[in-house]
């Protein structure tokens, strides 16, 4: 049988595809180049699944996992950590050990030499203000820096000392020389190195000068062989300095860049800058918070690693950029969950059933489908006895036709148990309704309700002896408007129901739960035991999502 190709196809894979069939490379690698200055985001992943997606689908492909590790003042090692777990969850293992930017530093130095020896590069004493002045502006072009025709022998020697340790930060940077009157902003004369005293997470204090990530991050490529390096569409202005500085060097390997379109994702900031200051405000409790667009936050809300591969998928790579609907996303999550979730029972908000003709000394153990479509899954016991919970939106005292709930006088089924009838029931100084009083008949236990009576709803329960406590965290969107990026004040776009908790009761046997484990909550949604906070004497259940779109 002829095997089908199902890996996606575009624009990047066709380019791909006629490098191999060209000549051009025998074989491809491809590498995902992270800053460790915060945690991955929903876009990172994107850009995941296409690098780590190449490797898998191309015969002998690899990709590395490379830190852009460059400015120590913003990195730091849980970061680092935080990525490696974030690409494994994912379903991805790099090439080899985990490589840095810093890995590569003797050599860049010396590239960087090479520059000045070649008099492409001179070291610059202008200050912060005056490299902006003499840079111009879109309409106007820049102008030459007094430094830019110093000897070799001068900026070798300055560069030297640089290093050494001997000039204050902002005193002085080495700069390509390339053109100032370029309209690209990115070729007039760009900093490729300055001065920063500073601890670096993997090189401690050896260095005190570092690169910049436009010369970093193309001589790293060349020197691990990548043959394509993709990027996000605001790195096309970077290409012709990527290509300038391969041009410029005495390195063998010329990768070719590539940008694609970045992922906007409606009611979704991506933005590591303005994620960090919704943790530093105190609008979420960290990187990992459920509310977060983080891969680690949509981890522990409950995302399956799955969907968000599948998400990646759907949305395709192309040149266009365009915002995609959060319900796209939500509907990756829900097939997931769908087919790979356990049922169980929770009551959210609970008010008491007494079943005043069961017997007050009876215990039933019944039985249920762990899943409906799959008997593997096998099956759960469930108490039962003549004190329940049930939902308080569950029950009325009068209704129209269209609520197929409890209602008094009427009958409804209790999921996998019991037909019931209200009969009365109780409330407190406020009227707020206490607890329900019910019948219920024996004779329909797994089966139709007999003598042709029509039930018209079925809602779940949980035992009121035989329980467990739990605290329930029912996350929204963290922002009401689709596109917050565009707001002046960020907090006039948050959702002020992005997260509500409440407390009640799941089943009995749900104690000892898995940490980020989904469960379809029956009528509640798809929730998962929080991976921070939950503990068998205190469990807390995170909602991923509700079982429907809510618009």
């Amino acid at each position: 049988m002829t095997q089908v190709d199902t890996s996606p196809s575009n624009f990047i894979r066709n380019i791909i595809d006629n490098d191999l069939k060209t000549g051009k490379h025998q074989m491809i690698q491809t590498r995902f180049p992270p800053e460790p200055n915060g945690y991955l985001h929903i876009g990172h992943a994107k850009s995941i699944c296409l690098n780590f997606g190449i490797a898998e689908d191309y015969p002998n492909a690899l990709c590395n996992l490379r830190f852009d590790d460059t400015n120590p003042l913003k990195e730091d090692v849980d970061y680092v950590r935080a990525i490696k777990e974030d690409v494994l969850w994912l379903g991805f293992k790099w090439n080899g050990n985990v490589r840095y930017s810093s890995d590569y530093f003797e050599r860049l130095y010396a590239y960087a030499v090479e520059l000045i020896e070649n008099g492409k590069a001179y070291v610059c004493e202008l200050d912060a203000e005056q490299t902006r002045e003499y840079r111009g502006t879109l309409t106007k072009p820049g102008k030459n820096s007094p430094f830019r025709e110093r000897s070799v022998a001068q900026s070798l020697d300055l560069f030297a000392r640089m290093r050494a340790g001997e000039f204050a930060e902002g005193s002085m940077m080495l700069r390509a020389k390339i053109d100032m009157t370029s309209p690209n902003m990115k070729m007039r004369d760009p900093v490729i190195y300055r001065i920063r005293f500073a601890h670096h997470h993997q090189t401690g204090d050896k260095w005190c000068i570092y690169p910049m990530y436009d010369f970093t991050h193309c001589i790293s490529d060349a020197i691990e062989g990548i043959t394509h390096s993709l990027c996000t569409l605001e790195f096309e202005d970077h290409r012709p300095l990527y290509d300038w500085v391969l041009a410029n060097i005495s390195i063998e390997c010329k990768p070719r860049q590539i940008e694609f379109s970045r992922l906007n994702l409606q009611y979704t900031l991506t933005s590591k800058r303005k994620l960090s200051a919704l943790i530093d405000e105190n609008i979420v409790t960290g990187w990992n918070d459920p509310r977060m667009p983080t891969i680690s936050g949509m981890r522990r809300r409950g995302y399956p690693a799955a969907s968000l591969r599948e998400f990646s998928k759907r949305i395709g790579i192309t040149k266009q950029e365009n915002t995609v609907e959060l319900a796209s996303l939500e509907s990756c999550v829900r097939e997931i969950l769908e087919e790979k979730s356990p049922r169980a029972m929770a009551v959210l908000d609970p008010i008491k059933v007494i079943i005043t003709n069961y017997d007050v000394d009876k215990n039933e153990t019944l039985m249920a489908p762990n899943h409906p479509k799959d008997e593997s899954m096998g099956t759960r016991s469930l108490p039962f006895s003549r004190e329940l919970y049930i939902d308080r939106a569950d029950f009325k005292e009068s209704a129209n036709k269209k609520y197929k709930r409890l209602v008094l006088d009427k009958e409804v089924r209790l999921r996998n148990a019991y037909v019931i009838r209200a009969h009365d029931f109780t409330t407190d100084a406020e009227g707020n309704i206490t607890q329900v009083m019910c019948t219920y008949d024996a004779q329909t236990l797994g089966k139709n309700p007999l003598d042709g009576r029509k039930v018209k709803g079925v809602i779940h329960w949980i035992d009121a002896k035989n329980n467990n406590k739990a605290e329930f965290r029912v996350y929204d969107r963290l922002f009401l408007i689709d596109n917050p990026a565009s707001s002046e004040n960020i907090k006039d776009a948050l959702n002020p129901d992005s997260l509500v908790t409440v407390h009640g009761f799941v089943e009995a046997g749900l104690l000892h739960v898995e940490a980020e484990k989904a469960y379809q909550f029956e009528r509640e949604g798809y929730f998962c035991a929080d991976s921070k906070d939950s503990t068998a004497e205190h469990l807390v259940f995170n909602r991923t999502v509700a079982l429907r779109a809510a618009f």
